[in-house]
């Protein structure tokens, strides 16, 4: 075998590569429905807790079958700790933090998103069976990270 041939089978196999990657990118994005989570606007870090809506943090009813979680992740822990919604209900978590990057993963769930001092995130899911969920901060975030916990009770 030639170095050009296998310089080509090389150069061929990258490409064939590329593509899969791309198409499991469109696939995930378009076909899955994954994406990433909004920008729901800045607030000052200093304010949060004075700033509507985080100044009253929980789970509130906006509609039909339809959930509104105002969250705070703040060292080390979230504020509420604990949020119960309905199975089947469309949950929107609204939320940022005060001091520093903190993330929020709701094991066994596609909730998995950052908190950014100053930004405002939105995320939407919908929790179909009820269950106790682990929700965690998957951003190190200093000495009492592991503290950083909540729950997420679907009834």
């Amino acid at each position: 075998m030639t170095v050009e041939r296998i310089e080509k089978i090389f150069l061929g196999l990258t490409a064939a590569m590329l593509l899969v990657f791309l198409g499991a990118l469109f696939y995930s994005a378009f076909g899955m429905g994954m994406h990433l989570p909004d920008r729901a606007g800045e607030i000052l870090p200093s304010e949060v807790r004075n700033t509507p809506p985080f100044d009253d943090p929980g789970v509130r009813e906006v509609g039909d079958n339809q959930y509104e979680v105002v969250l705070i992740g703040a060292a080390w822990s979230f504020t509420p700790r604990e949020i119960r919604v309905p199975a089947g209900a469309e949950v929107t978590f609204i939320a940022t933090t005060t001091d520093v990057i903190h993330g929020v993963h709701v094991e066994g769930t596609r909730v998995n998103f950052m908190l950014i001092p100053g930004q405002i995130a939105k995320v939407t899911s919908t929790f179909r069976e009820p269950g106790e969920h682990l929700m965690i901060c998957h951003e190190y975030c200093g000495a009492g990270h592991h503290l950083m916990y909540g729950r997420v009770i679907v009834e």
